[in-house]
């Protein structure tokens, strides 16, 4: 039997041999844990010395393009504003007034309102490679990239409740402490603890990161099956498999708005957990 040829490039799609369709003999190449591995596009990926891939360009691209796109709408702003100016301000004033404002308020939410518009368009931009061509790649969909997104949102949470509240207050924020509990307050403080401290940035990131995994693996999944079944009585099927692909990607195209908008959404409640009187 054929084995598929394993690419490290998920992009390549038919990362097999052209001739391998159902009833060629070859097994069916489904994605996998390959599908999100990347040759070193320079250096190498054994452990010694730097090395950059697809993923890191496609990230540095999309940071170039997000500040490339907010300073040719803002470098010289107009009373009037033209289209791209028009454009930037609906996304800046969306994530303004129907995320940070929303859930911090006006007065206390204006000053972290750069920071989640950044973050918003970043992990929008990283999400939307999913579904551009020859990229086709959520740079979200490794972990590593949600991860640093959580943890700076996780340092910015737990600096802004020792500030606030002192370190006293900060444990008595973060554990739910209240007297009134009674016999249940240790057993609550430690659930609290164990929840806020240690898992709370763990799914910040791993929501993110499962839905665009996810989502890519599926989009592969339907992609491959539409080539591989396109042999005899198997190209009717590979044609529900192109129109699922088609459907798949743009549900994508929502998927990576909403999980933007749900990881900000969740920074914002963090910071607002944090600026709030323990009671």
């Amino acid at each position: 039997m054929k084995e598929p040829a394993v690419s490290a490039d998920p992009t390549q799609v038919l990362a097999f041999e052209t001739d391998c369709h159902i009833f060629s003999g070859c097994g069916f190449p489904g994605p996998g844990l390959h599908s999100f591995l990347f040759e070193p596009l320079w250096g190498n990926a054994d452990g010694n010395g730097l090395y950059f891939n697809k993923v890191m360009l496609l990230a540095l691209l999309g940071s170039i393009i997000i500040v490339g796109f907010f300073w040719a709408a803002f470098a010289k702003p107009k009373v009037v504003p033209g289209k791209l100016q028009m454009v930037a301000e609906a996304g800046y004033d969306f994530v303004r007034r129907g995320i940070v404002y929303e859930t911090l308020g006006k007065k206390e939410g204006e000053k972290y309102v750069p920071l989640m518009v950044s973050i918003f368009f970043f992990v929008w931009m990283m999400n939307l490679w999913s579904i551009v061509p020859l990229a086709q790649f959520p740079v979200t969909s490794i972990i590593a990239y949600p991860a640093a997104l959580a943890g700076l949102v996780y340092v910015l949470w737990m600096g802004l409740t020792v500030k606030k509240h002192g370190v006293v207050g900060w444990f008595k924020n973060v554990t739910g402490y209240d007297k009134s509990l009674g016999a249940v307050l240790p057993l609550v403080m430690a659930i609290e603890f164990l929840s806020n401290v240690i898992l709370r940035p763990f799914t910040h990131a791993v929501r993110l990161f499962a839905n665009m995994f996810a989502g890519h693996t599926l989009l592969l999944l339907f992609t491959i099956a539409s080539w591989y079944l396109l042999n005899g009585i198997g190209i009717a099927y590979a044609g529900v498999s192109f129109i699922m692909t088609i459907v798949m990607t743009a549900f994508e195209l929502f998927v990576q708005a909403v999980q933007a908008y749900v990881f900000v959404l969740l920074a914002c409640t963090y910071i607002q957990g944090a600026l709030v009187d323990h009671h």
